[in-house]
């Protein structure tokens, strides 16, 4: 590792640690001709498929590019903002690990879109009346009358096990 300082190429790790929830190494290294310290960040490079537009096209995978759609879609929601982190790097590594060379952008939207239903009701549906590109009103009404039918199948499957578990 290169010194940022003097650019010499004479380093040695003087501490090292988990950084990212696990996902990275934060390193503190120490340069041995001028001394200066400085750190580095060592994460994995991840290879993400190419995405395949809905008109054809082929583009590389642009992590800002989801990064973007997920924040907007929480902006000025009361979200944790290393759940939402969490969030991406599950979704990176779906994407990374899948095994595909090649994924479709809706594929991409949808579980986007499954996520962002596990973080935040309002995000969720933000980002589907841009995702599912909603027409009208009814549109929107629907998915939202979808989302709290899901709702609503979760908190009564999460009471019937609340109100067994008292027998």
């Amino acid at each position: 590792m290169r010194c940022p300082y003097c650019t010499a190429t004479d380093t040695r790790v003087v501490d090292s640690r988990l950084g990212d929830n696990g996902d990275a190494v934060r390193r503190r290294r120490e340069c041995q001709q001028c001394g200066e310290r400085f750190s580095t960040l060592e994460q994995p490079v991840l290879q993400l498929p190419r995405v395949i537009k809905s008109d054809g096209r082929r583009e590389r995978f642009d992590e800002e590019k989801l990064r973007r759609g997920v924040d907007r879609a929480l902006e000025k929601r009361p979200v944790d903002s290393g759940i939402v982190a969490a969030a991406l790097n599950r979704l990176m590594r779906k994407f990374a690990h899948g095994g595909e060379r090649e994924v479709l952008a809706k594929q991409i939207g949808r579980e986007v879109m499954e996520e962002l239903r596990e973080l935040d009701e309002v995000a969720y549906v933000r980002f589907a009346s841009v995702y599912r590109n909603f027409q009208d009103l009814e549109a929107f009404s629907d998915e939202v009358e979808r989302l709290k039918e899901t709702l609503s199948d979760n908190n009564k499957v999460q009471l019937s096990l609340f109100v067994n578990s008292r027998d």
